[in-house]
């Protein structure tokens, strides 16, 4: 078994994998890799399952030191990531010598970068997932939901596997303007036109309120005109819209039950690239039927069959 000892964490650094699925009637959210695109390739750079435990951090602030020779991976946003002093872009697996410091400082480009391991790190499994949800005290190192310390050792025991580099063509493009495609929800047409229209066609803000449950959207007041809603389940990506009329994009950390209207919930591959949004970034959305997105995301898979 390897080790890698925690130098210096924040809340915002966290055990992840693809998260818990089949828990939300008992009220127990998902959790799990917010970028679960940078996540994958994260994990196959290592020749790991695509959804084997990495590490999540957001904005920098983590150091941690190599107890032995090992070869780690990394993938996501451009953080700042230092070997000892030395620039380490993301998107490589590459080899951290016993004793090296591995510094992840602050975003140059994107939000959240995400480290692996050979094998994925070792972590306790809670209803079924190692993810870490603090707000509900699951998964993490001790299966409790809290974030990674300074003092804290991270294990696995996987072998060392050849470093190497993504081709540039699979690394996704943080900097793209193009919208983020919205599958549309049940309560699209009790919308008023003018709200359809502002939607879909005006650009929007991402507030500063934003955690690993939501991010909420600035823009133009959308007006629902249905009648009032008994809650009902919620969806990864969903986007709700509560009465002040600026919409809540909901993420992993998500309530299970919400009685707000949606109009309708962002692609899987639409989140990922939402969640390396930093606050004031100002997005765009767009309508996608399901059909599209559905072969969009099979198409994406295909290339960690």
């Amino acid at each position: 078994m390897s080790h890698l000892s925690i130098e210096a964490s924040t809340p915002l650094c966290l055990l992840q994998d693809a998260g818990r699925f089949g828990v939300r009637h008992l009220g127990v959210t998902q959790g799990g890799a917010l970028d679960w695109v940078s996540m994958f390739w994260a994990n196959h750079l290592l020749g790991n399952a695509p959804d084997a435990a990495v590490v999540e951090v957001t904005l920098g602030g983590f150091t941690l030191v190599a107890e032995e020779d090992c070869c780690l991976a990394l993938a996501g946003a451009d953080l700042g990531a230092r070997v000892d002093g030395q620039a380490l872009a993301p998107w490589c697996s590459f080899v951290l010598r016993k004793g090296q410091r591995l510094q992840l400082t602050q975003p140059l480009s994107g939000a959240r970068a995400y480290l692996a391991a050979p094998g994925g790190f070792i972590a306790p499994k809670v209803l079924g997932s190692a993810a870490c949800v603090v707000r509900e005290e699951l998964g993490g190192l001790d299966g409790l939901g809290r974030p990674l310390a300074k003092g804290g050792r991270l294990e696995y025991r996987g072998s060392a596997p050849t470093p190497r580099v993504l081709a540039e063509a699979q690394v996704p493009d943080f900097s793209t303007s193009a919208p983020l495609q919205v599958v549309l929800g049940a309560q699209i047409g009790e919308f008023s036109g003018q709200s359809l229209f502002d939607a879909f066609n005006s650009t929007w803000t991402l507030d500063s309120r934003a955690d690993r449950m939501g991010i909420r959207l600035l823009g133009p007041e959308l007006k629902y005109q249905g009648e009032p809603m008994i809650s009902e389940g919620i969806p990864l990506g969903a986007i709700q819209v509560p009465p002040d009329g600026q919409p809540i994009v909901l993420l992993n950390d998500r309530q299970t039950i919400g009685g707000y209207p949606r109009l309708g919930a962002l692609t899987p591959l639409s989140l990922a690239r939402l969640a390396q949004c930093l606050p004031g970034a100002p997005v765009r959305l767009a309508p996608v039927v399901q059909e599209t997105a559905h072969r969009q995301q099979v198409e994406f898979m295909r290339r960690f069959a």
